[in-house]
């Protein structure tokens, strides 16, 4: 008994040093390319690796990129993000792992598993698995950035413009879960076929996408957590729900 308390006591003291090191960056290094692919970027995996770490709170930044100062001049101040894989015949096995400047393992990951055949899909869905294991951290970062004292400005003169919102004609419901792959000026959503289901480009308005698919235009945006596509046909608004996981 007295040695398994032990041993909790050692897991629940090593847990808790591990979240306090990852609270002490601010910054993650992603590989322009992976070890055990044989080109850069291959798949949009680092891309999506560089993606989905932000959406855990971190500033990431490629390693083919021009970095800030603060990590050019001292590369100890950011973590450096490795992927690992374990082959069997009929499953994609992804491992994260987040490491100091010296090479200490501060994170290690679930494995995340895919069994999808297309290696795109395959790999994409076992890097969101492994993700997911991130969310148990509960990371915030110690080191915030500066935040610029506010110029006076001349008070001017401004027209205010009001109106009402159009209500939609039709609202669709969500047809299934789409996933979010990054591409170079926002993202594409696919379906589990995998199919390219909408195409959605980034805005200067946070959760704000210029969005297209192959019959309609619009914007596709969040509004009480939920995501939706808006879009004219036939001079009607029709506003579609969306399921995605980024």
């Amino acid at each position: 008994m007295k040695r398994y308390f032990f041993i909790l006591f050692l897991f629940f003291s090593f847990s808790g040093y591990a979240q306090q090191s990852l609270n002490n960056y601010k910054y993650v290094v992603v590989p322009e390319k992976f070890s055990f692919l044989k080109t850069n970027n291959l798949y949009g995996l680092n891309d999506l690796a560089k993606f989905l770490v932000e959406q855990k709170g971190f500033t990431a930044y490629l390693d083919n990129s021009e970095l800030p100062s603060e990590i050019a001049n001292n590369k100890c101040t950011a973590l450096n993000l490795d992927l690992i894989e374990r082959k069997t015949m009929f499953t994609t096995n992804l491992t994260i792992v987040l490491k100091d400047c010296q090479g200490n393992i501060l994170f290690k990951s679930k494995e995340g598993k895919s069994r999808e055949k297309e290696y795109k899909t395959s790999y994409n869905f076992a890097l969101r698995d492994a993700f997911n294991s991130m969310d148990s951290l509960n990371y915030v970062a110690s080191a915030t950035p500066m935040t610029p004292m506010p110029v006076a400005a001349v008070p001017q003169q401004s027209t205010v413009v009001t109106y009402a919102p159009a209500t939609a004609s039709e609202v669709v419901p969500a047809a299934g879960t789409l996933y979010a792959q990054p591409i170079a000026n926002g993202f594409q959503l696919i379906n589990t076929a995998p199919k390219v289901v909408l195409t959605l480009l980034i805005t200067t308005v946070p959760d704000y996408f210029i969005a297209n698919n192959a019959s309609a235009q619009g914007i596709a945006f969040k509004r009480n957590g939920e995501w939706f596509f808006e879009y004219y046909q036939n001079n009607k608004l029709v506003t579609e729900k969306l399921l995605i996981k980024f």
